[in-house]
């Protein structure tokens, strides 16, 4: 589990960026709880609890820009 710091990755910031609105669009009318609040909880909750206490527990460089602001 990391704790502090996280390193930037360039190459998945530009992919999230550049997922478009279509394809959430085509994914949320296929699945109904695609996008919905609370499903990680359902479809896998040891990754979910993984992922909370991550987000907690680390930042990122950008992280620190915003709170600088």
């Amino acid at each position: 589990m990391k704790i502090g710091l996280r390193k930037p990755s360039f190459k998945k910031s530009i992919k999230a960026r550049t997922t478009g609105k279509l394809k959430r669009k085509v994914k949320s009318t296929i699945n109904p709880f695609y996008g919905k609040k609370g499903m990680g909880w359902i479809r896998d909750p040891k990754k979910a609890m993984y992922n909370k206490i991550y987000h907690k527990t680390s930042f990122g460089i950008f992280d620190i820009i915003k709170k600088l602001k």
